[in-house]
């Protein structure tokens, strides 16, 4: 685990407030799922195979490119977010 992971998740503080511990711990699941603290966990629990590890690693590497590109194409799309949303009509 790199130390920029590991000094993120120890910056994080949790209030409770008015003894709801419930929602403090939502919060808390809220973070360590956001900064992947229970995936990391899940994979190192078990042995994982060098060959499973570059398979994963590749997969994820292309999911990233690929959810990139649909945010780009969906945010092109939708004409309420341009700067402009009728270019040339006047």
């Amino acid at each position: 685990m790199s130390a920029a992971r590991h000094a993120r998740f120890i910056s994080r503080t949790i209030l409770v407030q008015n003894n709801d511990v419930d929602k403090a711990c939502r919060i808390l699941n809220r973070i360590l799922s956001k900064e992947d603290i229970f995936g990391q966990y899940r994979r190192t629990r078990y042995y994982e195979k060098p060959t499973y590890v570059r398979r994963r690693i590749n997969y994820e590497k292309c999911k990233a490119i690929y959810n990139e590109d649909m945010a780009r194409k969906v945010q092109f799309l939708l004409r309420k977010n341009r700067v402009d949303p009728h270019p040339g009509a006047s």
